[in-house]
């Protein structure tokens, strides 16, 4: 892609991001959303393969859908109570059909179905802007939306969410379905928490990032696809295979690593609200995303595959790694012990 044509399309997610974020007024807010998901097409097909122009297809088709909803959402809601502030949502009937708006645009259960598919068909890097900047001004309505939203309704789009993307991740072998019902998964525990503690969600939401942007960086430096590829990339870059095994443990959540920070405070959270059954729910099913979280982390660090690959195998990276994953990768897996300081800051 044209140098140029790249910046103004980065310039204008950077644009719709910060208009969605910084609005009080629907129209603005609908304005970024459509400003970002015009900008993410280009970059979704520029490979011009049939699977990523499928790819931009399903997104548009689906971003459109969501973002009509949240319009006729907010038109609903200003013909019932005169208002077309963000915070201002009072009827029934639009907090119903923006939940099912914003549940279809960040892809969250059971409106999931495009994003494995969507994320399938792009490259690493474009992966890594769908599940982390593109649900960024979802997750900002979701957030200042809250205290109109149905706790009911969420709270079980988020169990679903952890059940489903814990459960179809199972038996995928390409990394980056793999990562998109990671994201599915993840999703769960943000809307769960969203109503009783917004600024938890946001924690959650900013940690969540951070470490699955170093997998993505990694993932992307070892030009690696499918877990068959993964198997041989111990030999090439064996800093780089125990790095990406590192964040993908704290994806999963495991207690001394920063992943762990959300899922314990959140837990926590619910069960000060009463809501015990709820937190052992989902994790319990969060079990089923660290089966393939370790089974990638396995596949990452084995010195020989167990089978013989049909693929050229590659001895050297053609890619220089980045001082980026170095610096993700270290704080993706050492927040835990100065968890304290980030409570205070958030």
């Amino acid at each position: 892609m044209d140098p140029q044509a790249k910046l103004i399309f980065t310039a204008s997610l950077i644009l719709g991001t910060t208009i969605t974020v910084s609005s009080n007024h629907w129209i603005m807010a609908w304005a970024g959303l459509e400003i970002n998901t015009l900008a993410i097409l280009p970059l979704i097909s520029k490979s011009h393969h049939p699977r990523a122009i499928e790819a931009a297809t399903k997104y548009f088709l689906v971003q459109a859908t969501a973002s009509t909803l949240i319009l006729f959402s907010s038109m609903t809601n200003a013909w019932q109570t005169g208002q077309w502030d963000i915070a201002q949502l009072t009827s029934p009937t639009s907090c119903l059909i923006l939940t099912t708006a914003i549940a279809m645009k960040l892809g969250l259960a059971p409106f999931h179905f495009w994003f494995p598919e969507v994320l399938q068909g792009t490259s690493l890097i474009t992966g890594l802007l769908l599940s982390t900047a593109m649900k960024f001004p979802p997750i900002t309505l979701l957030f200042m939306t809250s205290q109109s939203l149905n706790p009911t309704l969420l709270a079980v789009l988020a169990i679903l969410s952890t059940a489903l993307g814990g459960w179809m991740g199972l038996n995928q072998t390409q990394t980056r379905k793999i990562l998109a019902f990671s994201s599915i998964s993840h999703l769960g525990w943000m809307a769960i928490i969203t109503i009783y503690s917004p600024k938890l969600a946001l924690l959650n939401f900013y940690l969540y990032a951070l470490v699955t942007s170093a997998v993505f960086l990694i993932l992307n430096s070892i030009n690696t696809l499918k877990l068959t590829t993964l198997m041989t990339s111990w030999t090439k870059t064996p800093a780089l295979s125990a790095a990406l095994m590192l964040t993908l443990l704290s994806l999963a959540g495991l207690p001394p690593l920063t992943g762990f920070l959300p899922k314990w405070l959140i837990i926590q959270e619910l069960t000060k609200q009463e809501m015990a059954p709820a937190a052992t729910i989902i994790a319990l099913l969060s079990l089923l995303s660290l089966f393939f979280y370790l089974r990638l982390a396995y596949c990452a660090t084995i010195t020989l595959p167990p089978h013989t690959t049909n693929h050229m195998k590659q001895w050297h990276t053609n890619k220089p790694t980045n001082i980026s994953i170095a610096i993700l990768a270290v704080l993706s897996t050492t927040l835990l012990p100065i968890s304290p300081m980030i409570l205070t800051i958030v």
